[in-house]
Order: structure tokens, then sequence, then C-alpha cells
């Protein structure tokens, strides 16, 4: 294992003071970005807006109230309607992802990325329309929102996000590290029956001589607890005694890829699919019940809206394996984050999604070969 203290403090802790994967000591493969997250990306920005309040027995339209909305924009506010290159892929379809048609069309995302929960997945794209609307005057808009479940502990059918929360993580998102774990869209997720929310890591590659950035941001909310492996030991199986009240299979998880590599959309494209492999690595299978959409963009291009003629740089297909290894390393790294920086939380009707115990996952990680330091 590595010692966490010698690590950067972004990599150690969010800017909340919450422990994350490489404070506990363990070392995934990868080097980071100097934040470790999405933001690593130059111009790439992140805001949110959490809600929580209430206690107790589910009433619709009160509350308990577990939910919120998370906002990405990938050339921060001042260019937040300068399109970049962007791709997609579906691992199983029981999700939303709005604008997705066009994006699979033009090759373009156009605007923010907006993650919340199922039954707000509307509201947060109409509200980022008028949010469009008025900064730039966009007479012709296709926001993207996405969403996962967040049902198991929040009140989600009082429909508790508002046009005002949508525009406030719009207005918050800022360059630089960011909370992770129960905030934004993030705030009522569970992973692998672990209480889990938002995660993102990073990382630097250099192909043919220049050197790149690559980062993932998952809002998770998938799995059952015998499936969670990490660094190849299935922790979920030796962790027990205060599940959930029951099983559970629905659930979804979104992902976000940011680079400043010069790609082109069916570039993007491709490294979208290779987040099943981050997945699989922490243990998933892609449920039935599972919306795993993920959704990738590179800021390398200048795209002018008003231009008929446009130029390109991108890699060749044989330079791009050290951003596949990248995707496959950040992603499942994000993912592990996200059920790492997390409290336990108890939802509506008593619900409670614990937390994962660090000292737990300490002990039955920290002599997995897969994670040992090389010797020099």
């Amino acid at each position: 294992m590595s010692r966490a203290a010698d690590l950067p403090d972004a990599w150690r802790r969010t800017v909340d003071g919450k422990i994350r994967l490489r404070g506990l000591g363990l070392k995934p493969p990868g080097v980071p970005g100097p934040f470790n997250a999405i933001t690593d990306v130059a111009g790439v920005a992140v805001g949110h807006r959490t809600l929580v309040r209430g206690d107790g027995r589910l009433q619709v339209g009160q509350g308990p109230v577990r939910t919120g909305v998370s906002a990405i924009l990938p050339r921060g506010q001042a260019r937040a309607d300068r399109p970049v290159f962007a791709g997609l892929f579906s691992l199983n379809g029981n999700g939303e992802l709005t604008g997705s048609h066009w994006i699979a069309e033009s090759g373009l995302l156009e605007g923010p990325v907006l993650l919340t929960n199922t039954h707000s997945c509307g509201l947060a794209r109409d509200s980022a329309v008028k949010w469009l609307r008025a900064r730039v005057g966009q007479p012709w808009i296709l926001p993207v929102a996405t969403e996962t479940y967040d049902g198991d502990l929040n009140d989600i059918d009082g429909h508790h996000v508002t046009e005002e929360d949508v525009l406030a993580a719009l207005d918050a998102a800022a360059p630089g590290p960011f909370a992770m774990g129960s905030v934004g869209g993030g705030t009522g997720m569970i992973t692998y029956e672990f209480k889990a929310g938002v995660g993102s890591a990073s990382r630097q590659v250099t192909v043919a001589g220049a050197d790149y950035t690559l980062g993932v941001y998952v809002q998770a909310n998938f799995g059952l607890r015998p499936e969670l492996v990490v660094a190849g030991v299935p922790v979920g199986r030796h962790i027990r005694g205060d599940e959930m009240r029951g099983g559970r299979d629905q659930g979804s998880i979104i992902a976000v890829v940011a680079t400043d590599a010069p790609l082109l959309p069916h570039q993007l494209t491709r490294l979208t699919r290779r987040l099943p492999m981050a997945l699989a690595r922490t243990g998933a299978i892609a449920h039935n019940g599972s919306g795993d959409i993920f959704l990738a963009f590179s800021t390398a291009a200048t795209v002018d809206p008003a231009a008929t003629l446009h130029q390109a740089a991108w890699l060749d297909a044989r330079a791009m394996d050290p951003l596949f290894n990248a995707v496959v390393e950040a992603g499942e790294e994000a993912i592990l984050d996200s059920l790492v920086v997390n409290d336990t939380m108890v939802g509506r009707d008593g619900v409670t999604a614990r937390a994962l115990p660090h000292d737990r996952l300490r002990d039955l990680v920290g002599t997995a070969p897969l994670w040992a330091t090389p010797p020099a």
C-alpha cells in the first residue's frame, strides 16, 4: 500500500474533508491529475445543489427529501454554449439521457450536462433551456439531462427538485476540486447496497510525446452487495450483517468522460464503450433494471457554430490505447470513490443505506496483489 500522507491532499480528501479511496492507503493503478477529478481537464466546471430535509414516514409531496441536481459544463461558465465533440454509448438502456439522438447524429454536445433523479429529469432539461436562453439567447436548444433512481431513500414522487435548484447548480459550476459522495444528483444513490453517489477520478497520459488528461464523473446507483469487487477481492461477500432491507437490483450508473485529447466523435464513442470494463472491475453485471449510459466529450477542438467550414486535429486510432486504459482506470476509481466518500444515510420510512466500512475495506484489500506497489 502507498502511504496516504505522501499523496497530494486532493487525492486523499474531498474539499469538504471526506476521505477518498487513496486516503485509505489503497493505490489504484495510474497517475491522476492534480485534483483526481473530471475538472483536471482544463475548462470543465462542476456544480451541485443538494436537498436533504425531513425524516420518518413517507408523505408524498412532503418528504423525506434526499435528492439534488448536478451540472457539468464542458467549457465552463464563460463558454457554456460553445459545442464540443461528443459520443455516447448505452450498456443497458433502462434510463434516460435527453438529447442523445442529436449527439449521435451531429457528434456535438452543445451545452451543459444535468444529472438528477429519474422523476426530475424532464424539469432539469427544461430548466437548462431557460438558463441557456437567458445567457446566450440561443433559439434552438436540445439540452442533455440524465438520471438515476433515488426512490429507495427519497420522496421521488414529490418532485422536490425545482427550476431554482437546477439554475443554482448551473450557476455554482466551477473548475477545481469539488464535493463528492451524497451531493447533487448523487444525494439519494445506493451502489452495491452501500451508500453511494458522486465519484470522480482522472488520469494523465502521454501519447506520441504529448501529454493529455482524461477525467470521469459518475453518478452511481447500481448492483447488489455480493457483486462488489475491489482490486480483485470480492469484498461484498465478506461485509455482511448490516444489509439494506431487502435486496435491490434496480438502479443505474451515468458516467461522463472528459478529455483534452484531440478526438473525433466516433473516437469519443470508442472511449465510452470501454466504461463497461471499469464497471466489470468493480463486479457489475448490468442488471435488467439498470440504466448504464455513458457520454464522452473532448475540449480540444474549437467549434464555431457560425462557421460553415471547420478544421480539427485528431489522434490516429493506433494511438488510443493509453486513453482506453485511462477510461477503465479512472472509471473504476470514480465508482469506488462514490462509495468511500460517504456516510450512512437514513431515508424515507427509515430505509437505511449504510456506508462502506473503511476499516473492513482496508483489511480485505490491503494485501491485494493487484494494487500492491511494484518493486523498484
